[in-house]
Order: structure tokens, then C-alpha cells, then sequence
């Protein structure tokens, strides 16, 4: 792989070359800023070799770095190695920013490129900013990988199909509606989107376009007087069309947004500037008022989920959990036999799942680590890889599905054999931040990274930490990871509102020895008004034992070990009625009171 890694660097530094460029930028994202991109638009992936879903390539016309977050340090150190790039640890003291960087590298005078139908209008005024500080300039009008790739997957062309509003919740035109009365409230005219999960919910289409998430590639313009959704008509159903100009929508070619965002007069567009591309920015006329908003009215309304998607929510979680009762009874009987690897796990998990109702397909690739493979964090098991489970340490899985009326993702570490001291006590410490943060109370307009020392406490009081976030947002039947709230250190103003799902995700990874994280998915909900005000709390969503087996009893408060208790007789009693006697059984055991 590293020769063609270093013949396709030659191509893209000719390619520099040829239209003056010193450097140029390749960030993970598409034409809609996707966490995870259609293959046409995996560019850096094709350009570096890191698989990860997160990260960005920088490349010179004689030095290449890609930065990337702790969730992949060791995962990018592995893909990386002889292909010329250098590894840049986001987040870490030492590291420097890819301006600092791209600064100590270009001189006075020189370019810098980046494709602009790619990348985020408000990453590209910040590093334009930033450049311009120093006399180098950026570029954005060129897409080089059009050139110089050859075999370049062509933008998906995959039908979309409806989500109906027994599972949905609400109309389009209802939705529609909704999204227009919180622009009038900002004093806006329309809202253009280009985010596909939020195009996906406004008008209750799904699609294949996107591997795990279930969207459609598409543009949206949303206004009182019309709305509209450019998308390629190879993908439109006459079903799908049916029903979309049913509600009011005019459906326009997919390419057709920016000429129809230039033609635009004097009007005032709500946009979100991480959330939108710097050349669409660019192209709404200059008689237009564009009014940048942080998070997108339709992000915060999507996030806060109906109580048809909650209902939904709860239904898929249910089914999972048959699923996963099934899968660990396997397990547990397969491991002493000799007979586990991590990639017949993952596929395991997809024959359980698979005989759930509704199941569709995963929510993302399932991240199975045994021992050591569990310590990267967003380790991806291949054949080469694969390890052979065997009875003693520890395993980490951390998997998800896409029902038709919810979206799962849930962890669990489990013994599989004879634990070491360290193990148990690492064990309980991210368990402890895990009840932590699931029993916690707290007021109305409280935001994640207030609460977010709860799950990390007890690891902070023994110098240890993680550097991945403790929650992200959870789409309905879409996107496993959803905004605009979430649980982390680095601070986000958007607040926890009843209706919100995220997970609930602490962790510990030792590196080359092994890797703990427990998560379930919860719910936001009103808890109690007081004199000071209305408190909210969290519902655990999610029906799974947590294996109990490396737990120190002693290390756990009575109020924990109460939520441990609470849990696991919530878990039974959703899902006995689903499983045979033997499973029962099974289940019983695993939920029995510490």
C-alpha cells in the first residue's frame, strides 16, 4: 500500500505544481460535511491510507502530516507507517495546529489549496484569517483528486424510499412548517441546508448513500413560499415523488442548488457555518443577507425527539436487546471452545440482529478489541487483524443497528476469563463514571461539558483520563452520531432538552494491554420542579446486563450499586417475555442483584 500511497502524493504535488500551490488541505468530509462520506468523496482516505473517520491530510511538495483525534492515535500509527505522512496527535500539548504547522512550513507569498465544494465555509475563514496574518494565501477552486484518480467511485445514484409517519412522527409539511415559524423567529427568510441527516428528517426520506447511514446525497432550501430538494432524479421513486410534492416540495436537479442560491434576492438566509461549504457560502448573492446560526434551528429540533421516535427508540432498543441476549449466550459458551475470533464476532452480531424485526443493517462497523486490540479506541478488525479470543482478559464490543423506527450503539467489556487486579479496579472506575453520569440530576439549561467530570471522577482521582468525548446525539434511524448536544470536556452551548438522546460512553484504554468502555443510550427527560427551578434527569434506554463479574463491590457507593441493582431488574423485566426458557435463565443470572 505505501507505494501506491507514495505515487499518488507525486500525482497530487504535480498536480500542486501545475496550478501553484505550495500546499494543499484534504479534510474527511463531502459536499455536505458528512462524518462519514460516500466513496467518491473519500479523498483522504485514498490520498494518506488512514481509514479512520476523522481526520485531515496536509500535504507540501515535501512533507505530509495528518492530524487526527485520540480516538485513532494508534489505529493512524498503524496505517501511516512508510507511507511518507507524519502522524500530528490532536489534542495533545506538543502538537501543533495545522495552520501553526502549514506557517512553520510556507513562506511569505506562497498558496495553500483546498477544495472549496468540501470544505467548511467557517473552517476556511478562520484559516484563511490565520494565513493571511502571515502574507500566504488560500486557494479553493480546485478539486484535485478529480484529476489525478482515476478509478474515482461516481456520486451515488441509490434510490431513496419514504420513512413513514407511523415511525417518523411528523408530516414534511408539518416539519416544513415548524422549521419556517423558528426562522421567523430569528428574523429569516429561508434556511439552506446541506447536511444530509437534517435533509433526511425534514422530509422523511432515507437512503443507501452513505455505508451505516441511511441518507440520501441532497440539498435542501426551505422557505414559506417554497421549499425545495435537489437531488440526482435517477434516485427519485415515483412513490417518493408522489409523496414529496404532496407536502409541497418541488424537487430541482441535485447540481442546480448553486446556480439557484445565486439567482436569490435580497433575502435573508439562515446558514450554519460548519454546515455548509465554503464554494455554497460563496455562491449565495451578494444582494442576500446570510445569517450564520449555531446550532441550525432544524439540528435542535431534529435532536429532540417526538414521542413517536421516542416510542421507536424504545422498541428498537427492546429488539437489540433480545438480540444481544442471544449473542452473549453464544459467546459465553463459544469462547472456552476455542471457537471466537473479533471477525466472527462482528458478523455474529449482524446474524442475531438480522433476526430482529425491522433490522435494516448496522449503525456503524462494529468495533471489536480483545486485550490489546481494545485499547484503539475506534479499532477496525480485519482478517490480518483478527485476534483469537481466548478465555482470560477482557473484551471490548461496541456495535449498533439501524431499526426502522430507531437507531442503536452500545459497549460492553466483558470478562472472558481469569482478570487481573488492575483490570477489575480499571473496570469499576469507568463503571462508576458510567452511573455517574446516568444518575445524575440536573437543572434546566445545563450543558454536557457541565456534567462531563461525573463520568471521569473517579479516573481523574487516580490520573487517568480519556480524551474521547462521554456522549454524542443519536439520530432516529439516522446517523449514530447526531448534534448538536453532547457530553465532553470541550465546552458546546447547546443544553440538554427533554427529548434529546445520547449515549453515555466512559472509558479507559491501556495501550497494548486493553481497552474498557461501557455505554448506553439515554434519554433526557423533565424530572422535578423546586423552588430553583425545573431539574432534568436522565432514562437509560438501553436493555443489556453490564457484566458484573469485574466489578469491586468494594469500590462502589450504595447508591450505585442501587443504580447496578435498579438497572439490571429494569433489563429483565423489558425483555424475559421475549426469550425462551433457557435464555431466561441466562438472563436471570446476569441481572442478579451484587
Amino acid at each position: 500500500m505505501s507505494n501506491k500511497i507514495h505515487q499518488r502524493l507525486v500525482a497530487l504535488r504535480k498536480f500542486m505544481e501545475d496550478k501553484g500551490m505550495h500546499a494543499f488541505i484534504v479534510p474527511s468530509t463531502d459536499a455536505h460535511l458528512s462524518e462519514y462520506p460516500a466513496l467518491h468523496w473519500a479523498s483522504r482516505e485514498w490520498i494518506s491510507g488512514f481509514t479512520g473517520s476523522a481526520g485531515t491530510a496536509v500535504i507540501t511538495r515535501e512533507k505530509a502530516s495528518l492530524w487526527t483525534d485520540s480516538r485513532y492515535f494508534l489505529q493512524a500509527a498503524n496505517e501511516l507507517e512508510g507511507s511518507g505522512f507524519e502522524l500530528q496527535r490532536e489534542g495533545l500539548p506538543h502538537t501543533p495546529s495545522i495552520e501553526q504547522w502549514l506557517v512553520s512550513e510556507l513562506g511569505e507569498g506562497e498558496y495553500v489549496g483546498i477544495d472549496g465544494s468540501v470544505y467548511a465555509a467557517k473552517d476556511a475563514f478562520n484559516l484563511t484569517h490565520k494565513l493571511n496574518q502571515h502574507n500566504i494565501h488560500l486557494i479553493s477552486d480546485y478539486d484535485p483528486f478529480d484529476a489525478i484518480w482515476h478509478d474515482r467511485p461516481q456520486i451515488p445514484q441509490n434510490p431513496i424510499f419514504i420513512h413513514p409517519e407511523e415511525h417518523s412522527g411528523l408530516s414534511v409539511s408539518k416539519k416544513i412548517k415548524a422549521v419556517c415559524e423558528k426562522l421567523e423567529e430569528n428574523y429569516a427568510d429561508s434556511l439552506l441546508v446541506a447536511s444530509l441527516d437534517t435533509i433526511a428528517w425534514i422530509f422523511n426520506i432515507r437512503g443507501n448513500d452513505v455505508e451505516y447511514n441511511p441518507v440520501a446525497v441532497s440539498f435542501a432550501y426551505i422557505s414559506k413560499a417554497e421549499t425545495i430538494l435537489f437531488i440526482d432524479p435517477k434516485k427519485m421513486t415515483d412513490e417518493a415523488s408522489k409523496y414529496l410534492q404532496g407536502e409541497g416540495v418541488i424537487l430541482a436537479e441535485y447540481n442546480k442548488v448553486y446556480d439557484f442560491v445565486s439567482g436569490l434576492q435580497n433575502k435573508t438566509i439562515c446558514v450554519t457555518g460548519n454546515k455548509i461549504t465554503f464554494a455554497l457560502y460563496n455562491k449565495i448573492s451578494s444582494s442576500c443577507r446570510i445569517l450564520d446560526i449555531t446550532p441550525s434551528p432544524a439540528d435542535l429540533m431534529k435532536s429532540i425527539k417526538n414521542e413517536t421516535e421516542i416510542k421507536g427508540f424504545r422498541n428498537a432498543l427492546t429488539r437489540d436487546g433480545v438480540a444481544l441476549v442471544k449473542f452473549f449466550m453464544w459467546l459465553e459458551k463459544a469462547v472456552p471452545k476455542g471457537e471466537v475470533s473479533e471477525l466472527g464476532i462482528v458478523n455474529k452480531l449482524i446474524e442475531y440482529r438480522s433476526q430482529q424485526a425491522m433490522f435494516v443493517g448496522e449503525s456503524f462497523g462494529a468495533i471489536v478489541g480483545y486485550l490489546a486490540n481494545g485499547a484503539i479506541v475506534h479499532y477496525h478488525v480485519t482478517p490480518e487483524t483478527s485476534a483469537q479470543v481466548k478465555p482470560e482478559g477482557v473484551l471490548l464490543i461496541d456495535s449498533g443497528a439501524q431499526y426502522f423506527d430507531g437507531t442503536t450503539d452500545i459497549t460492553r467489556t466483558v470478562a472472558v476469563g481469569k482478570l487481573t487486579e488492575d483490570m477489575k479496579r480499571d473496570y469499576t472506575m469507568v463503571l462508576k463514571g458510567h452511573i455517574g453520569i446516568a444518575s445524575c440530576r440536573y437543572p434546566q439549561g445545563t450543558r454536557g461539558s457541565q456534567i462531563d467530570v461525573l463520568a471521569r471522577k473517579a479516573l481523574w482521582n487516580e490520573g487517568m483520563n480519556y480524551l474521547h468525548g462521554t456522549g454524542h446525539g443519536i439520530g432516529h434511524f439516522l446517523n449514530v452520531h447526531e448534534g448538536p448536544q453532547s457530553i465532553r470536556m470541550d465546552e458546546n452551548p447547546v443544553t440538554l432538552q427533554p427529548g434529546m438522546v445520547t449515549s453515555n460512553e466512559p472509558g479507559i484504554y491501556k495501550a497494548g494491554q486493553y481497552g474498557i468502555r461501557i455505554e448506553n443510550l439515554i434519554l433526557t427527560k423533565e424530572d422535578i420542579t423546586t423552588e430553583f427551578g425545573n431539574f432534568y434527569a436522565f432514562e437509560t434506554l438501553t436493555l443489556c446486563p453490564i457484566d458484573t463479574t469485574p466489578v469491586v463491590k468494594s469500590m462502589l457507593s450504595k447508591d450505585e450499586i442501587k443504580w447496578l441493582n435498579d438497572y439490571h431488574e429494569m433489563v429483565y423485566d423489558r425483555l424475559e417475555s421475549f426469550l425462551d426458557v433457557e435464555e431466561k435463565v441466562w438472563l436471570k443470572e446476569k441481572t442478579k442483584a451484587i
